[in-house]
């Protein structure tokens, strides 16, 4: 073999010509065929897949879009109305698209879940979590520019109120918000803006997914006992293994986003953007997307402007923060009854929030979202670090393997609760 080639071990002599060159069907094979997985993954796992899939569902329906849609005020609600009307096929492209972001933010959000609740940004995560926490501001301002895209009633309004949050931050918050308007209102070169931003930003999530994905391949994943595989017994190939476990979710989820395609395609969009943007005409109620609308309620849920939007932004930086936040050395919320409830109470509080989003800034919806504000931030804050130095949790499983297996069939039993408090690389 010539000296710089890979030896390869691929028999397809074209693949192998190719793999010699380019290890890159060798890199496939250890990274998704034989990668060790632990054995006790259930469907939450799931949605990290689904999550790709659906970000190359956006990319893929964005470019055939963008190559039929006008980004000039004059032309844009036009354009979209062309594109549903006139391009062959592209109702079905733009409702893909569309109803895409939505459910882009369910998979995501999902995702999200099963990390706090599996404790999957604890050591030595850490660094994964975060950059998922960064694909997740991306994908917001993506989405938000995308809606602005359409040039309806709500999205121009819903542009010239989030824009406009900025100009609370003192001193450089009206240059920030004429740097972003491209002029002194909402107009074409706004229009111009986002279109250039949206576009662009999916390629980059696609960078921060690579890293994503990258530190996941170096520290290996988490599992629902959120304890480390102590050996070859608590590990499975990820190929055929989980490969055809994400197929069988792949294929119910497209079935659920092909229902709301074809049946539901305008359930989750606000008829008022089907009007054309008119800025002397104020919607009676502005509200942005329902995946924002959460961090909307907390925006609102403060009467001092500043001091909204401060919180809005902290309400996700403080994910930043949680592998720190959370003092208990076991992960799963499996072994941590107490903590589990208080995580469920936060979610109750994330839907309560979601709702009193969609509903006008009035009584009593501002007092119940200051109240599920007041649980978001105090679960991180005070809750997660004092439980984790309070509460005793479960015993844990000696290993996957005995856990999934059973302990007659292994022999030996659980952990003493003692192993609970050892440190997170032994427990």
């Amino acid at each position: 073999m010539a000296i710089g080639l890979h030896k390869s071990e691929i028999k397809n002599p074209v693949l192998r010509w190719v793999d010699e060159r380019l290890p890159i069907f060798t890199m496939l094979h250890k990274e998704y065929g034989t990668f060790p997985t632990p054995r006790n993954f259930n469907y939450f796992w799931n949605f990290g897949a689904l999550a790709m899939i659906n970000l190359l569902i956006m990319i893929a329906t964005g470019v055939f879009l963008a190559m039929h849609y006008t980004p000039h005020t004059a032309y844009a609600f036009d354009s979209v109305e062309r594109i549903m009307r006139d391009v062959n096929y592209g109702w079905l492209i733009r409702y893909v698209h569309m109803n895409g972001a939505s459910m882009f933010f369910i998979v995501v959000y999902i995702h999200i879940f099963r990390g706090l609740y599996y404790g999957s940004y604890k050591a030595p995560r850490e660094l994964l979590w975060m950059l998922g926490v960064v694909i997740f501001l991306l994908m917001m301002a993506t989405a938000f520019m995308g809606y602005v895209l359409p040039w309806g009633q709500m999205s121009f309004w819903g542009a010239t109120v989030i824009t406009n949050l900025f100009s609370a931050f003192p001193i450089i918050g009206d240059d920030i918000v004429t740097l972003l308007w491209g002029g002194f209102s909402v107009d074409n070169p706004t229009l111009n803006r986002f279109f250039s931003l949206h576009y662009l930003l999916p390629f980059v999530i696609v960078g921060v997914v690579f890293l994503h994905v990258a530190a996941l391949h170096v520290t290996g994943s988490n599992n629902p006992l959120g304890i480390e595989p102590k050996g070859p017994q608590d590990t499975i190939p990820f190929h055929p293994y989980y490969t055809i476990k994400d197929t069988v979710g792949i294929v119910v989820y497209l079935m659920v986003f092909a229902f709301l395609v074809f049946f539901m395609p305008n359930y989750l969009g606000h008829p008022d953007n089907y009007i054309p943007a008119n800025p002397l005409s104020t919607p009676a109620h502005i509200v942005p997307e329902w995946y924002f609308l959460p961090f909307y309620a907390i925006l609102r849920a403060v009467p001092d402007k500043l001091g909204g939007v401060v919180l809005m932004f902290g309400s996700i930086l403080i994910w930043f923060f949680l592998p720190w936040l959370d003092t208990s050395k076991v992960r799963s919320m499996r072994f941590r009854p107490i903590a589990r409830v208080a995580l469920l109470l936060w979610v109750i509080a994330f839907f309560v929030l979601m709702y009193c989003g969609s509903k006008p800034a009035e009584q009593p919806y501002v007092l119940i979202s200051q109240i599920a504000t007041a649980y978001y931030f105090a679960y991180f804050l005070v809750i997660l670090p004092a439980l984790g130095k309070l509460e005793k949790p479960l015993p844990l499983p000696e290993s996957i393997s005995r856990a999934v297996l059973g302990e007659k069939a292994l022999g030996g039993g659980p952990l003493p609760a003692s192993a609970a408090a050892m440190p997170m690389e032994k427990a």
